[in-house]
C-alpha cells in the first residue's frame, strides 16, 4: 500500500486567522496566553483538515518563521535577546521584528535580518552565528505540539529543519566558518531526535532542501559527516528535498545513512529512474507529485500514467506527498464564492491538493476503477483549461512576436541623462524620499471595504482616496522630502492591484499565502495572455502633483515582480509571461510620462527571487528578466528619471545584472544587514544612482538620526556621495502614521546633517 503524507499546512488560516490574533497580541490587545491558545486550536483544526493521510506534520506551525523556530529549538539566539524578562515568546519576537508585544517589558532590539527561502516568496528570520556559538537544545515547543497531535490521534510525523541547511541559511556575523560549527551542532540534533523517539515518534522528516543547490566538497562532506552522526538515532529519517533537482548531489543524498529520501517530482521528474538505480532497496522513496507551489489542479490520469511503473516496482516502500509543503499555496477553495466559475474549476488550494493525493493513492492502491468518478471530472477540467478560447490572444502573440533590442535602450547612456535630470529636478545632496506607499489606514481599509459592500459608491471611494493622498502629500511636504510619492492609498497590494487591471488575469477573495510574519499576499491568477485595457495609474498619480510643486514619483510594479508574485501559468514559458507584463506595463510608462511625471518608480523587488538555485541556469534567466525590465523602461526621454526597488534578498553575485537594468537609481534593503549588502561595491564600481535602505520598515522600531547618519556614512565610503539617496528599506504600508512621521523626521534630519558634513 502506498503511504500518503505531507510536508507542512498553510499556518495562516483560510481567512488569515493567525495574522489578526498575531497583530492584536503586539498591540497589547490580547495577552500572551490568548495567543498560545489561539495557536492551539489552529493546529487543531489543520490536524483534522490532513486526518485523512497516512502520515500527519507536527513542527510545521510557527507563530512567525519555521527557520526562527528552529534558532529557539537549537538554543542559537542573538547575543542582543539575552537576558530580557519574558517568557521565550517575548524574545522570539524581539528577534522576529525588533519588540515583542506591547505590555512586555524590555527595549527594543535590532530585528533578525530577512531574506527569501530559496526561489520563494516566503522570508525567513536569517539564523545568526560566529565563533562562540553554543547551541542548547530546548525541544519544549515540538515536543509540546507532538502531545497535542497525539492526544488527538493524529498519525504524526515531526518536522525539522536540516543541521546542514540550518547551517546554510545562516550567517556569520565575524569571520568564522559556519561549517566549522557543525560538529558543535550535532549532540543538539541527537538529542532531539532521541528525546523525539521517547515521545512515540516513529518518522521525523528532516528537511535539507540545500542538496538541490551545488554545493562544493566541504559541503558535501558536511552531509556524510552529519548523518553518520545521526544514524544511531531511534527514529526513521525520511531526508526532505525540494524546489529543484539534485544533480551531482544525487549519489551523496541516495547513500547517506537514512531511512527514507523525499524527491520533488514535479521539478526533478527525470531524476527518478536515476535514483532508484542508487537507492538502497531497504529504503522508502517519497515522490513529490502534487504542485505545493501553485494552484493549478494535477492532471492525475497523466501523474498516474508515470507514477505506476514505480508504484508496481516499490510496493510499500512508496510514499506521496505534495512536492514541498503547501505553505506557498493558500488553504481552502471551497471559501471562494466570488471567482470566476470557470477559472475556479481549473484550481487547487491545500485542501483541494491533498483530496488530489487520496485519489492518486486510492488509484494505485485499488486501481483507477476505484475513483472513476473524481478521475472523470478532472480531465474533464484539464481539458476545459487547455481549450479555453479564454487563454490566448492573437494580438498579444503578434506584439511579442515583434520585440527586437530597440525597445530595450534607453536614448542616451547614464551620464547624459543624469546632467538632464539633475538640471530638471535640481535635487540636493543625499535625496530624500519613500519607496512608495504609506500607512493603509483604517479609514482606507474601511473604504474599500465597503465599496465592495456596495455601501460606498465609486465616486465617494474616489473622494475618500483623494484625502489619503492628500493626507500623504502634506506629510511629506511637512516632514522635507525631496520627491515624494502619493502613498498608494488605492492600492490593495503591489502586484494584485495591477493584475486587476489586466487582462490575463483572475482573482480571489480568499487566496492568502503568508510571506513573513503577519504579512500575507494574495496572489493574481495568471491564466492568459496578458494585456493592458487602459491606464492604471495615471490619474492618481497626476491628481497628487497637482498638490505640490515638488517631484511626485510614479509609481508602478515592474514585469518581473508581477510574474514572480503571482500564480503563474504552467502552460507556457515564465519568460513569454514576462515579456507579456512588460509591453502592458511600457504602455503605462510612458502614460506617465505625457502626464507630466518625470520620475517613474518601477519595482522589481522580487527580481532575484526568480532565480534559477542552478547558477549555471542563471543567465538564461537573468538575460530575459533584465530584458523584460528595460522594454518596460526604456521607452522614456533622458530627462524622465527611472527608480527600481529591490528587497530583502542578496544582490551582491547579480549586481552585474542589476547594473544592466540601467535603472538611473536603485533602492536597496541594507538597514537589517548593517551595510552588508553593500560590500559588493568594493569591487564593482556601480555606474548609477543608488538609494541604501536605512529604516527598517519590517520592524516598529524607529531608526535615530544617529543610526542614519552612520549607516550613510559607511555606504558613502563605496558610493560617491553625489550618487548617494537616503530612503527607507521598502514601501511604509504596513506600519502606522505615528512610527513613520518620526522615522521619516529623523531621516530628514540625517540627510541634512549629511549634506552639511560634504
Amino acid at each position: 500500500m502506498v503511504t500518503t503524507h505531507n510536508f507542512g499546512f498553510p499556518r495562516i488560516g483560510a481567512k488569515r486567522e493567525l495574522k489578526f490574533a498575531l497583530e492584536s497580541y503586539w498591540k497589547g490587545q490580547s495577552s500572551r496566553d490568548d495567543l498560545k491558545v489561539f495557536g492551539a486550536q489552529l493546529r487543531q483544526r489543520h490536524w483534522q483538515n490532513q486526518s485523512h493521510l497516512d502520515l500527519v506534520p507536527v513542527g510545521d506551525f510557527a507563530f512567525y518563521d519555521q527557520v526562527l523556530d528552529m534558532s529557539f529549538t537549537l538554543g542559537n539566539l542573538p547575543e542582543r535577546v539575552h537576558g530580557y524578562s519574558g517568557d521565550q515568546l517575548d524574545n522570539y519576537f524581539r528577534v522576529a521584528r525588533g519588540r515583542s508585544a506591547a505590555t512586555a517589558g524590555g527595549s527594543d532590539v535590532a530585528a533578525g535580518e530577512m531574506t527569501k527561502w530559496f526561489d520563494t516568496n516566503y522570508h525567513y528570520i536569517v539564523p545568526e552565528f560566529t565563533a562562540a556559538t553554543e547551541f542548547k537544545l530546548d525541544a519544549s515547543r515540538l515536543l509540546e505540539q507532538l502531545a497535542e497531535a497525539t492526544a488527538q490521534g493524529v498519525n504524526t510525523k515531526p518536522v525539522i529543519i536540516g543541521p546542514v541547511t540550518y547551517l546554510w541559511l545562516g550567517k556569520a556575523k565575524d569571520d568564522s566558518s559556519k561549517l566549522a560549527l557543525l560538529e558543535r551542532l550535532l549532540p543538539a540534533y541527537a538529542e532531539l531526535l532521541e528525546k523525539l523517539a521517547v515521545q512515540g515518534a516513529e518518522w521525523v522528516q528532516i528537511d535539507e532542501p540545500v542538496l538541490v543547490t551545488e554545493l562544493d566538497a566541504d559541503w558535501q562532506h558536511a552531509f556524510n559527516f552529519a548523518y553518520h552522526h545521526l544514524k544511531s538515532s531511534r527514529v526513521k529519517l525520511l531526508l526532505a528535498t525540494y524546489f529543484g533537482t539534485l544533480q551531482e548531489n544525487l549519489h551523496l543524498a541516495c547513500n547517506l545513512p537514512v531511512a527514507g529520501l523525499h524527491l520533488d517530482a514535479i521539478n526533478a521528474r527525470d531524476e527518478i529512474q536515476p535514483l532508484l538505480n542508487l537507492l538502497p532497496s531497504h529504503k522508502v522513496l517519497s515522490l513529490g507529485v502534487i504542485n505545493g507551489r501553485n494552484i493549478w489542479k494535477t492532471d492525475l490520469n497523466a501523474t498516474l500514467d508515470w507514477l505506476e511503473p514505480f508504484a508496481a516496482r516499490l510496493g510499500e516502500r512508496l510514499w506521496i506527498a505534495p512536492s514541498c509543503s503547501l505553505l506557498h499555496v493558500p488553504v481552502d477553495l471551497a471559501s471562494e464564492q466570488k471567482l470566476d466559475v470557470e477559472i475556479k474549476s481549473w484550481l487547487a488550494y491545500a485542501l483541494q491538493k491533498l483530496d488530489e493525493l487520496k485519489t492518486l493513492a486510492t488509484a494505485l492502491n485499488n486501481g483507477r476503477a476505484a475513483v472513476a468518478t473524481e478521475l472523470a471530472a478532472n480531465q474533464t477540467a484539464i481539458a476545459a483549461r487547455r481549450t479555453s478560447p479564454r487563454v490566448t490572444n492573437p494580438a498579444v502573440r503578434a506584439a511579442i512576436a515583434n520585440i527586437n533590442p530597440a525597445l530595450g535602450q534607453r536614448k542616451g547612456p547614464y551620464p547624459v541623462r543624469a546632467r538632464k535630470q539633475a538640471a530638471l529636478l535640481n535635487l540636493p545632496l543625499y535625496p530624500t524620499t519613500t519607496i512608495g506607499s504609506f500607512p493603509q489606514t483604517a479609514e482606507i481599509r474601511q473604504a474599500r471595504s465597503q465599496l465592495k459592500a456596495g455601501e460606498l459608491n465609486e465616486a465617494g471611494y474616489k473622494a475618500a482616496m483623494r484625502a489619503e493622498i492628500e493626507r500623504s502629500v502634506r506629510e511629506q511636504e511637512a516632514l522635507g522630502l525631496d520627491v515624494l510619492v502619493h502613498g498608494e492609498a488605492e492600492r490593495n497590494d503591489m502586484v494584485e492591484y495591477f493584475g486587476e487591471q489586466l487582462d490575463g488575469y483572475a482573482f480571489s477573495q480568499f487566496g492568502w499565502v503568508q510571506s513573513y510574519g503577519s504579512r500575507c499576499v494574495k496572489p493574481p491568477i495568471l491564466f492568459g495572455d496578458i494585456s493592458r485595457p487602459k491606464a492604471m495609474t495615471v490619474d492618481w498619480i497626476k491628481y497628487a502633483q497637482s498638490l505640490t510643486s515638488k517631484p511626485m514619483k510614479g509609481m508602478l510594479t515592474g514585469p518581473v515582480t508581477i510574474l514572480n508574485w503571482s500564480f503563474v501559468r504552467d502552460d507556457q514559458p515564465r519568460s513569454v509571461s514576462c515579456y507579456q507584463l512588460a509591453l502592458a506595463i511600457r504602455e503605462e510608462v510612458q502614460d506617465l510620462e505625457k502626464a507630466g511625471i518625470r520620475v517613474i518608480q518601477i519595482d522589481e523587488a522580487a527580481l532575484r527571487e526568480g532565480l534559477p538555485l542552478r547558477k549555471f541556469q542563471w543567465k538564461q534567466y537573468l538575460d530575459w528578466a533584465v530584458e523584460s525590465f528595460r522594454i518596460t523602461a526604456n521607452g522614456v526621454a533622458d530627462e524622465t528619471q527611472i527608480h527600481t526597488h529591490m528587497c530583502y534578498s542578496e544582490f551582491n553575485d547579480i549586481i552585474a545584472s542589476i547594473a544592466d537594468m540601467d535603472a538611473d537609481v536603485i533602492t536597496i534593503e541594507t538597514s537589517r544587514s548593517d551595510m552588508e549588502l553593500l560590500d559588493v561595491f568594493d569591487d564593482f564600481k556601480y555606474p548609477n544612482e543608488i538609494g541604501p535602505g536605512v529604516y527598517d520598515i519590517h520592524s516598529p522600531n524607529i531608526p535615530t538620526q544617529e543610526h542614519i547618519v552612520r549607516l550613510m556614512k559607511k555606504a558613502a565610503e563605496r558610493i560617491p556621495a553625489e550618487r548617494l539617496w537616503v530612503n527607507p528599506d521598502c514601501g511604509l504600508k504596513t506600519r502606522q502614521w505615528t512610527e513613520v512621521i518620526p522615522a521619516l523626521q529623523n531621516m530628514v534630519a540625517a540627510a541634512k546633517t549629511l549634506r552639511g558634513a560634504a
